[in-house]
């Protein structure tokens, strides 16, 4: 298997994570709900000689989004990595304080960040236990670690995500697949909250390499930009 399916893929992180995989080799498979801006990925990427497909599935349709991933496995002869992280815009996510939360708030985010996570797992995960070889790799805000109340029921969503990422990566230690947390202390390209540190995506997917190849042992890792505070690692 040589590939990677990216699921949230979009213009920055998702576009620079394929870049990094695609530039060692890898075909990329890229998933989101609209087919046009997946288009678009994927000619800026088979223009730098990246082979790359588009496969929309909406991470709330479970069944769409299996299929998918069953239809890139196809396509590529397999899924070697998966990449979760998709993200919401700030127009259709509601962002509460934790004393005005209400259940329905952080319903809606598990169903976007964990169940979605859960369910794209499953269908890529019998392969490679077939295989003995894979990476899942799973993206929060790094407010999953260290909560921000300004997005709580985002951030208990993401914390359950880390959670299972974690729980998954110690079950599979010995089953020759990686799995790990990547959690983001910094706004990508540009910050929409207040006194948030930025980084271009270019500078984080790097991490994304490292855990697939040479840091393979390690479940989590925390992109920041302040040296002052360095990332902090999880071992297995």
């Amino acid at each position: 298997m040589t590939s990677i399916a990216i699921v949230g893929a979009g213009p920055q992180l998702g576009l620079a994570i394929a870049r990094t995989f695609g530039f060692h080799g890898l075909d990329v498979a890229l998933i989101a709900r609209n087919r046009t801006k997946l288009d678009d990925l994927v000619g800026q990427l088979t223009v730098e000689g990246i082979t790359a497909a588009a496969f929309p599935a909406d991470v709330l349709d479970h069944e769409a989004l299996t299929q998918a991933l069953e239809d890139a496995a196809t396509q590529f002869g397999g899924i070697d990595v998966l990449e979760y992280s998709p993200v919401g815009t700030f127009e259709s996510t509601v962002l509460t304080l934790p004393a005005e939360t209400e259940p329905s708030h952080v319903q809606g985010a598990m169903e976007f960040q964990l169940y979605g996570a859960i369910a794209a797992t499953k269908a890529v995960l019998p392969a490679m236990r077939e295989a003995g070889a894979g990476t899942l790799l799973y993206t929060t805000g790094a407010g999953s670690i260290d909560p921000d109340p300004r997005v709580a029921n985002v951030n208990a969503a993401a914390a359950a995500l880390r959670n299972w990422a974690m729980n998954l990566h110690k079950e599979l230690a010995d089953a020759g697949i990686q799995a790990a947390h990547v959690g983001i202390d910094v706004a990508i390209g540009a910050s929409f909250l207040p006194g948030a540190p930025v980084a271009q995506p270019e500078e984080i997917s790097p991490v994304y390499w490292e855990l697939h190849t040479t840091h393979r042992d390690e479940a989590e890792r925390v992109f920041r930009t302040d040296t002052s505070w360095p990332a902090w690692v999880a071992p297995r």
